[in-house]
C-alpha cells in the first residue's frame, strides 16, 4: 500500500540526517537533479554529493566548482556507482533506468528517492524551515508540495529572527539547572510555557 492511501494518515517518520557525514549519489544532471542538489545544500552547504550524468547543467557545474564536497562524473551511471553510497537520489526522465537502479539499491539496502515516483521512494525530500539551530520539516505525504511550500513560507514569516538567540539562552539555562531529569523538564516547561499562551 502506498503512503498516500494509508488509512492512518501520514505514517512517515521524520529524521534529520548529517549530510556532511554520509555520501549522497544523485543520478541526473538536469533541472530535477539541480532541484534535488539545491535542496540538499540548503540544509547542509557541506553535504557530500556525487552527481552522475552524461550531461550536467551549467548551474550544477557552478555549484560543484564552489564546493570541495561535490563531485561530478560526466558519464552514464554504472551499477558499481551505488556501492559506498548512503543515500541515492534518482532524478532523470528515464523511468526504466530508475526501476533498474531501485532494484539494485534495494539489494544494497540503500535508501532511495525517485523523482516524481512516490511508489519507488524510501524517503521524500520535504520542505524545511530553518532559523539558526531550529529546523522544522513539513510533509503532506506527497499530496501537495505546493501546500508544503506555502506553509513553510508562513512559518518562516511567523518565527522571529531572534529564534537562534532564544535557543542559545534555553541551552544555557538547561546546562545550569540542577536536579534530576524530571525537575529539569518541569522547569524548562515552565519557562517555555509563554510560547503556547494565546495572544490577545
Amino acid at each position: 500500500m502506498s503512503e498516500v492511501g494509508h488509512s492512518d494518515g501520514n505514517v512517515l517518520f521524520p529524521v534529520f540526517l548529517k549530510l556532511h557525514q554520509i555520501q549522497t549519489v544523485v543520478v541526473g544532471g538536469g533541472n530535477v537533479g539541480l532541484e534535488k542538489v539545491e535542496a540538499l545544500l540548503k540544509n547542509d552547504p557541506n553535504a557530500k554529493i556525487r552527481i552522475i550524468a552524461p550531461q550536467v547543467l551549467t548551474a550544477l557545474q557552478t555549484l560543484a566548482e564552489g564546493s570541495e564536497y561535490i563531485e561530478i562524473l560526466n558519464r552514464k551511471v554504472r551499477g558499481g556507482d551505488l556501492k559506498g553510497a548512503d543515500l541515492l537520489i534518482l532524478a532523470t526522465d528515464d523511468y526504466s533506468l530508475h526501476e533498474k537502479l531501485k532494484k539494485k539499491a534495494k539489494k544494497l539496502r540503500l535508501l532511495t528517492n525517485v523523482a516524481d515516483t512516490p511508489d519507488l521512494c524510501d524517503f521524500y525530500l520535504g520542505s524545511t524551515v530553518k532559523k539558526g539551530d531550529l529546523k522544522i520539516g513539513i510533509s503532506t505525504n506527497g499530496k501537495s508540495p505546493t501546500f508544503a511550500k506555502r506553509f513553510r513560507e508562513v512559518l518562516e514569516d511567523i518565527l522571529p529572527d531572534s529564534t537562534p538567540e532564544l535557543l542559545n539562552q534555553l541551552k544555557s539555562i538547561r546546562d545550569d539547572l540542577k536536579g534530576d531529569f524530571n525537575e529539569k523538564v518541569e522547569r524548562l516547561n515552565e519557562i517555555t510555557s509563554v510560547l503556547t499562551k494565546k495572544r490577545k
